[in-house]
């Protein structure tokens, strides 16, 4: 994935967000960004967005959890640019940085947030153990770190269900166990390191998401993206619920700290 060939171009983002919301590129809504980060107080701390999209989540963290800040951060240039016009048309643009920046290490000082959040982002990151040391490196020693993403339910050979489902969604998926994602934040130096798998959830959201795409939002999408578009993301859809039904996919939370001084 390169700035040059963006993965979530202004179709696809057109698309998410009509799907799950405006400034949403992953599913759940508020209410999954409250599940995620449920008993952080993030009042007056200075909170990072790993993987921010197009700014929906910062935005809503801003408005609701009142940090002293929050930087969104991503790879990708044009999800950027409609987070800073989201930013800027909701006034908050003094409260709520976006930076872009390339793959690999993050452009932020070492200790300099109180709070690194993350949703279904770290996924397209195949290296764990890179993406959780640079994590520890920016977080404050006491800081948090608390995350959902998609995982796979292991590290052998993915089935045959779980490659066409990537074939079908077709963008840089390294996707790993949580066993790999655990063992990758020890290693980085966090403790009180937890993962519960969101399966059961989003095995229903996923359904009750196809029946709207094939129905209710169909005529909607198909105007937004085109017939091509929706069509193929159905079958990404109806892709997605086998591994999802078999309990191959399971997106998770996960939760560390960093030890205090």
């Amino acid at each position: 994935m390169t700035e040059a060939e963006p993965e979530y171009d202004d179709t696809h983002m057109r698309f998410l967000e009509l799907l799950w919301g405006d400034g949403y590129l992953s599913p759940g809504g508020p209410a999954e960004v409250e599940r995620v980060l449920a008993g952080i107080n993030l009042r007056g701390r200075r909170v990072l967005d790993l993987g921010c999209g197009s700014g929906g989540i910062a935005l809503f963290i801003a408005r609701t959890l009142k940090p002293s800040q929050i930087v969104g951060f991503d790879v990708e240039l044009p999800v950027i640019e409609q987070a800073r016009r989201r930013a800027t048309k909701a006034g908050l643009a003094g409260q709520v940085e976006f930076t872009q920046g390339p793959p690999g290490q993050m452009p932020f000082a070492d200790e300099s947030f109180d709070v690194v959040f993350s949703k279904d982002a770290m996924v397209h990151i195949p290296d764990k153990d890179a993406v959780f040391a640079d994590i520890f490196r920016v977080l404050k020693p006491g800081g948090t770190f608390a995350a959902s993403d998609w995982l796979i339910a292991h590290d052998d050979e993915p089935s045959a269900d779980m490659k066409d489902y990537l074939a079908a969604e077709g963008l840089s998926f390294g996707m790993a166990s949580p066993d790999r994602y655990i063992n990758a934040m020890e290693r980085a130096g966090f403790v009180d390191v937890r993962a519960q798998s969101r399966n059961p959830w989003y095995r229903e959201e996923a359904a009750r998401e196809l029946k709207r795409l094939q129905f209710e939002l169909y005529d909607q999408a198909v105007a937004l993206t085109g017939k091509a578009f929706v069509d193929k993301n159905i079958r990404t859809w109806l892709a997605m619920q086998k591994v999802l039904d078999s309990g191959e996919h399971c997106p998770t939370h996960l939760r560390a700290i960093k030890p205090g001084v």
